[in-house]
């Protein structure tokens, strides 16, 4: 069988056929398909049902490369995936208006059908929790949510937080004062703000007091009002922690809550508070829960595969 699929710009075919044709040919090893361009018209043949699965994947590149949008392997992947689970449409949604831009001049936006929900939550509720394997984004986003509110001045005021379970929360054991004791188990959280405001911009809003980036220990007894608040790792909190932070909600204020359940380094005798705040707060109104998968990875393709790898070794 051969289908032909028209393109209206040359410069969009170069774009689908990338640098030295590597978008071309992992099109033909993913639908073992023959590809071949003629002018504005790109030929596919091989067996009906794989042709019809190139030309779809073919056309929602196309769709992108109109937009502006770079086609690299991983949005390649997305869209293979798109096209298996005839979610196209839903898929190319995604380049859609961005969340905030960076100090380095990226726009950050949902990449994956995943990520996309996740934001949307964040938008329309006043907690919410991601779920979901290492690589997919989680904080990241929702510091860029928190940033974005920021700026909008919806919050006064960032927080972040997440459990120093490695210390086992007892930091005075650790050398230095408090912000050398607390900086290793935060880094990653410094690392996305410093990538969406810039270190001079952070560390002026951290002496204003309006960024504050604490253990989660700091943050009993307090009443967090008008303020966008992010606990991470939260899979490392007990049950008790957990519900003492979701107690510090004040007014106009937001909660995220990021964790992955396949991570939990509590000892194996007390229960992850993640999971139990998952089943005791499912159902509440104005409480959403994203779940993540393998498939919204954004970080290299190996990562995807070891994750499901593990996850077939363990049965989940």
């Amino acid at each position: 069988m051969e289908e032909i699929v028209t393109i209206q710009s040359l410069d969009e075919i170069i774009a689908i056929f990338g640098q030295f044709d590597e978008n071309l040919n992992r099109l033909q090893r993913q639908y073992d398909v023959t590809i071949l361009s003629r002018g504005n018209d790109i030929r596919i043949s091989g067996e009906e049902p794989r042709v019809r699965k190139a030309a779809a994947a073919i056309r929602a590149l196309d769709e992108l490369a109109a937009k502006g949008e770079s086609i690299t392997e991983q949005s390649m992947g997305y869209i293979f995936s798109a096209v298996e689970e005839n979610s196209v449409d839903e898929a190319l949604k995604l380049t859609s208006d961005g969340i905030c831009i960076t100090v380095s001049g990226k726009v950050v936006k949902a990449k994956t059908l995943g990520q996309k929900r996740y934001v949307d939550a964040i938008s329309k509720k006043t907690i919410v929790m991601g779920i979901g394997p290492a690589g997919t984004g989680k904080t990241y986003l929702a510091v860029a949510m928190a940033v974005k509110a920021f700026k909008a001045h919806e919050v006064s005021r960032i927080i972040l937080t997440r459990p120093a379970v490695e210390a086992g929360e007892k930091l005075g054991f650790l050398p230095g004062d408090l912000q050398n004791k607390v900086d290793p188990y935060l880094r990653p959280l410094y690392d996305a703000l410093f990538d969406m405001m810039g270190a001079e911009s952070f560390a002026r809003n951290m002496e204003k007091g309006v960024i504050e980036v604490a253990p989660l220990a700091y943050m009993r007894g307090r009443t967090l009002d008008d303020a966008f608040i992010i606990l991470d790792e939260a899979q490392n909190t007990t049950r008790e922690q957990i519900k003492m932070f979701l107690t510090r909600l004040g007014f106009n204020s937001k909660m995220v809550i990021t964790g992955d359940i396949t991570q939990i380094d509590l000892p194996d005798t007390r229960r992850s508070g993640l999971i139990d705040a998952m089943h005791i707060l499912k159902g509440i109104d104005d409480i959403a829960i994203s779940h993540f998968t393998e498939k919204d990875v954004v970080r290299h393709r190996l990562v995807q595969e070891i994750i499901k790898a593990y996850a077939n070794a363990s049965g989940k």
